[in-house]
């Protein structure tokens, strides 16, 4: 293997080969397409029909069978494509398909909040081959949209800034390259864990940048190495905001066997790539359940994902923190800087929004060992039962937790409190809390207190102090 990557970097001195194509321009596979450390097979995409981009147009209008258009203006205006609405364009990744169910999906779920083109852009003719080819060919894609974003412009006034393009993995970066193509005039690209191997350290001309739109963001779901970890995502930043749920490595839920996920997902297909690749397609779930959950990816500027896990990331500041996914680009903060790195968690399974507090509990009554947990009640929900402590319960001392709640609150109005041991205990010890101060990610406190003590797994309810 060695000696292959020794010949290619050799054999990438030599000038490049280039093929051009009458709409997209030329193609070469000089440095930095090919011949380098990352990239070292000298490799030309395929031509446009053998890629065959496809253009899968979901309106409001039919948000359950698409109208396939191409970059023509006679096609364009004879579909249900809005020139007042957005266009949102979805690129799938190496292996997919445009007409996979997550992409019409996603475009359902937009079509709940907003008026939209949603166009899912098809490339499996190219993306069903080698992973090299594949990296290669999304040159192609790229373009492809480019050209199509062109047309809208050139025939229509169709201003770039109301095109978002959302890719997963090598769609990711097809989308950077369609940015590239438009001058980084694009309103908005999301990277869905874009992907690693051709691409982690190479140039910016070659991978999805911030230069490529004027906000792009970026979600990390599978940034492990690939090798030995098979992690198939970019741990490096790539855009002005890039988000790492749960650390951007190992999500929840997806620690499962084979078996479990083919029954919990749709047939043995979906089922199986889930297993294969969870991590890395919990990107675009996590975006979809975002469309409908404006409030419930909230990201935290940290240094570190031990950092938040210990607590060190809370509240939000001043400016507030940004959503991960679709309500990304209302942060204000967005475009201050590039590579802004923010943490969360989510759920195991959708929906995946979670909402953090801090609680701190001051206990009172005995003193013994055992478990304390805390239930949240509000104007907007309650939250389930989460353990605020273990250890030695001591009157008057003072414990603090950070807490992912599956449910948004709302304004606190009560809590619950229980402790327990499972300790058998002839003086019926009995633990209470005298005050419990809950804190939002946006800095609005809310003290309970309560007098009373309770034996163990008996609920003390603490009212507004």
């Amino acid at each position: 293997m060695m000696l292959i990557w020794t010949l290619s970097l050799l054999l990438g001195t030599v000038v490049g080969k280039e093929i051009c194509f009458k709409r997209l321009g030329c193609f070469s596979d000089d440095v930095p397409w090919a011949g380098i450390v990352e990239r070292p097979l000298k490799i030309l995409p395929w031509g446009p029909k053998d890629v065959n981009t496809r253009f899968l147009l979901y309106t409001n209008e039919n948000p359950d069978s698409f109208q396939e258009i191409i970059a023509d203006p006679s096609t364009i205006e004879a579909s249900n494509f809005k020139m007042d609405r957005k266009t949102r364009f979805i690129i799938h990744g190496f292996i997919d398909k445009g007409e996979e169910n997550w992409l019409a999906n996603m475009c359902r779920n937009l079509f709940q909040v907003e008026s939209v083109n949603c166009i899912c852009i098809d490339w499996k003719s190219g993306s069903r081959t080698s992973y090299t080819q594949a990296s290669q060919n999304i040159r192609i894609v790229g373009a492809e949209v480019a050209y199509f974003i062109e047309v809208l412009q050139s025939e229509f006034g169709y201003s770039p800034s109301n095109v978002h393009i959302i890719g997963h993995s090598l769609g990711s970066h097809a989308a950077g390259e369609a940015g590239r193509r438009t001058n980084g005039t694009v309103g908005r690209i999301t990277g869905l864990d874009p992907a690693e191997p051709c691409f982690e350290g190479t140039p910016e001309l070659v991978r999805l940048d911030p230069s490529d739109a004027l906000f792009v963001d970026v979600i990390h779901t599978d940034a492990a190495p690939i090798i030995p970890n098979m992690g198939f995502g970019m741990s490096q930043t790539a855009g002005h905001i890039d988000f790492f749920p749960n650390g951007g490595k190992d999500m929840p839920g997806c620690q499962k066997n084979i078996l479990s996920q083919i029954v919990d997902i749709e047939g043995i297909w979906e089922g199986s790539r889930d297993f294969v690749a969870c991590n890395h397609l919990r990107s675009y779930k996590y975006y979809s359940d975002s469309i409908l959950s404006p409030d419930g990816f909230a990201g935290f500027p940290c240094d570190s994902y031990s950092a938040f896990t210990s607590n060190k990331c809370f509240p939000c500041p001043s400016e507030g923190c940004p959503q991960m996914g679709h309500y990304a680009d209302r942060f204000p903060g967005k475009t201050k800087g590039e590579g802004q790195t923010f943490y969360l968690n989510t759920g195991d399974a959708s929906s995946f929004a979670r909402w953090r507090y801090k609680v701190t509990v001051i206990l009172s009554g005995k003193k013994v060992r055992g478990h304390v947990l805390v239930s949240l009640f509000g104007s907007k929900g309650n939250s389930k039962q989460y353990e605020i402590f273990k250890g030695s319960l001591k009157p008057d001392s003072i414990h603090s937790n950070e807490i992912d709640s599956n449910v948004d609150v709302g304004d606190l109005e009560k809590v619950k409190f229980v402790w327990y041991n499972n300790v058998i205990n002839p003086t019926l010890p009995r633990v209470g809390a005298s005050q419990i101060t809950v804190e939002r990610n946006d800095g609005k406190v809310f003290n309970f207190c309560s007098h009373d003590t309770v034996r163990e797994d008996v609920l003390l309810t603490l009212t507004p102090c």
